[in-house]
């Protein structure tokens, strides 16, 4: 009888359930006293692209998994145009229970969840990061509109953040999801940048012996 070799358990694997536990169970803002269920969050840990909504609507509340509704429908279709699958990004909204009504998230409310978007990003450590909606992109699109914005990646680090419009805006005015189309195109070849990046900072890292140096923001 052949015996099964143990597979090791990372300090990574158990922070994704640890931050999920606690977003379940989280009484940080009042959201927490109507949501049906939180929604933490759903993907791969080693997601190459990040999708951060806005908020849970009435099905993600049901169900607990994020977009799962009609904007989620049209997520999965703007996903399989350039070749991906929802089981290939990891998504996740920067409030993680359903505003009542579907209203607009408040700043106290999204400050709450901060902490934990924070944990998840450095977590997961995608090479893009895509905003869906103004509220996940003024984390790092200060004093501009969405649709001026839009689709323009902004470097950050050793990654990519791109705004783009919420899949929902689509849905209620149809204008917007050409633009959605044009700019999800884009998806594929910044992943692959990020990777040629990365790859190119290992190499000089190696070669000069120190740490990567620091690139200033700047939009394509």
């Amino acid at each position: 009888m052949k015996l099964q070799t143990p597979t090791s358990v990372t300090s990574e694997d158990v922070e994704m359930p640890r931050i999920e536990s606690e977003i379940r169970s989280c009484n940080l803002c009042t959201l927490s006293n109507t949501r049906k269920k939180a929604v933490p969050g759903e993907g791969p840990r080693d997601a190459k692209i990040m999708l951060i909504g806005e908020g849970p609507g009435h099905h993600e509340n049901e169900q607990g998994v994020p977009f799962v509704g009609a904007a989620g429908k049209l997520l999965d279709q703007l996903l399989e145009n350039v070749g991906l699958k929802r089981s290939d990004v990891y998504i996740t909204n920067v409030v993680k229970c359903r505003p009542p009504g579907n209203r607009d998230p408040q700043p106290i409310e999204i400050e709450a969840c901060s902490k934990y978007l924070d944990r998840q990003i450095d977590l997961i450590n995608p090479r893009v990061i895509v905003t869906l909606g103004r509220f996940s992109m003024s984390r790092w699109f200060h004093g501009v509109r969405i649709s001026d914005i839009h689709g323009q990646a902004k470097r950050d680090g050793n990654r990519w953040v791109v705004p783009m419009f919420h899949p929902a805006a689509a849905l209620h005015n149809s204008k917007y999801r050409p633009l959605l189309v044009e700019d999800f195109k884009k998806l594929p070849q910044l992943a692959a940048d990020s990777r040629i990046d990365e790859s190119a900072s290992d190499e000089n890292r190696k070669k000069s012996g120190g740490e990567p140096p620091v690139e200033q923001l700047s939009l394509l």
